[in-house]
């Protein structure tokens, strides 16, 4: 399912796109300026001249030469801000993927609810039958009889409510590997219960280095601290080399005269402008840093509540499985034969079979709450275990 989606989900695709194309401004920001070339040519001459006297076609080359690296730093920049594009790109992707996850989990969820719905619903007919056999000979009165069948009535009413969010579950898991929201899906099957072994420490320390927004946090520092060298570079300027050919008028040879020329700015006339550019380029480089430090703690404040959500989820699960479900069935059980030899009222029994229902219920639902959190802390952290080591580092390398 998560190839599928990797491979087909049309937000990946756009993602990984619009990496694409920034990455494309690497070559652009490093490239020198386009050579210019100009020409001219005498249209008419209302004067007379005597010959080679003024130039009658003249034709230049000029090209500016970055001595002072700006298009070095310029690439740089790009090269940075690549590199949180493709940050945005893993952060689209480990979100899809979560959701997709997710989705499969509530939907083998829905599909357990079923079970245990139908389970129940069957339960409630025995023993609206058993009570029928009693009424018919006097030992159950016909409200019992009719609290069972009411009782099924209501869980089968209930399967309507979960046959929809099968149906929701499905339409996302279709959406999210780009296929018809109708196509059919089997059903998937729930993946057993695998004790959590988390550390806080070593999570928080793959998030400071996994997870895309530190990961975009940092190449946006170097993007600013790059664009501080080139407000630096500015006040330098780059010579502009030129060589000119002209023919004077009524010369017998092609080139009557070649020029070589050089021409600069003079930046250090305008200290203010320069002095402002430096002034801006700090203070975001400034930003950037905070920013940074911003991410570095929410982070991990995220994977200490991802964790805690983790291990809160799967202490309820196993509390169920160990006590409190084994406890409800054998409620049910005892109630049943108590019920049976007339040393217990039907209330008891059907009281006890509605915390059954409800704590089996809980159960999977519990399941379903833990497996969905283990998918999100994958996100959190930035966690690219769906990638083989290899694929991963590729990944990292055309970045």
């Amino acid at each position: 399912m998560t190839n599928v989606v990797l491979a087909n989900n049309p937000t990946i695709k756009a993602a990984q796109e619009k990496w694409r194309a920034i990455k494309a401004r690497v070559p652009q920001a490093a490239a020198w300026e386009d050579l210019r070339a100009e020409a001219r040519s005498r249209v008419a001459r209302y004067v007379s001249i005597p010959p080679n006297a003024f130039s009658d076609q003249s034709f230049k080359l000029q090209q500016e030469v970055p001595i002072s690296g700006k298009n070095l730093s310029r690439a740089r920049a790009a090269t940075a801000e690549a590199g949180a594009a493709f940050e945005d790109f893993r952060r689209t992707e480990l979100d899809v993927l979560s959701r997709a996850r997710a989705a499969f989990h509530r939907l083998a969820n829905e599909y357990a609810q079923l079970e245990v719905n139908q389970r129940n619903v069957d339960l409630l007919n025995q023993f609206a039958e058993v009570n029928r056999q009693r009424y018919e000979v006097g030992n159950a009165t016909q409200a019992d009889v009719l609290t069972a069948q009411t009782d099924a009535a209501k869980l089968l009413e209930a399967q309507s409510d979960i046959f929809r969010r099968i149906s929701d579950a499905q339409s996302l898991l279709n959406v999210l590997m780009n296929r018809p929201a109708q196509a059919p899906l089997a059903q998937p099957s729930q993946i057993p219960f695998q004790p959590p072994h988390f550390s806080l420490q070593a999570l928080q320390a793959v998030a400071l280095t996994a997870r895309p927004e530190m990961q975009r946090a940092q190449n946006r520092v170097e993007a600013e601290r790059f664009r501080v060298e080139l407000a630096n570079r500015q006040r330098f300027p780059d010579p502009t080399l030129d060589v000119q050919a002209q023919r004077y008028n009524e010369a017998g040879q092609a080139v009557s005269e070649l020029d070589v020329g050089v021409s600069i700015g003079l930046p250090f006339l305008n200290p203010r402008k320069y002095s402002a550019t430096m002034t801006e380029a700090r203070r975001n480089f400034e930003s950037a840093q905070h920013e940074l430090e911003a991410t570095r703690t929410e982070t991990l404040g995220l994977v200490r509540d991802q964790l805690q959500k983790i291990e809160t989820a799967a202490h309820h699960y196993e509390l169920y499985s160990d006590k409190i479900l084994p406890l409800a069935r054998q409620a049910v059980q005892s109630n049943r034969v108590a019920y049976e030899t007339s040393s217990a009222n039907f209330l008891e029994l059907i009281t006890a079979q509605r915390v059954l229902q409800d704590v089996e219920s809980a159960h999977v639902n519990h399941l379903a709450d833990y497996q969905v959190a283990v998918a999100e802390l994958d996100a959190i952290v930035g966690i690219e275990d769906w990638l083989s080591p290899k694929n991963s580092a590729e990944r990292r390398k055309s970045k």
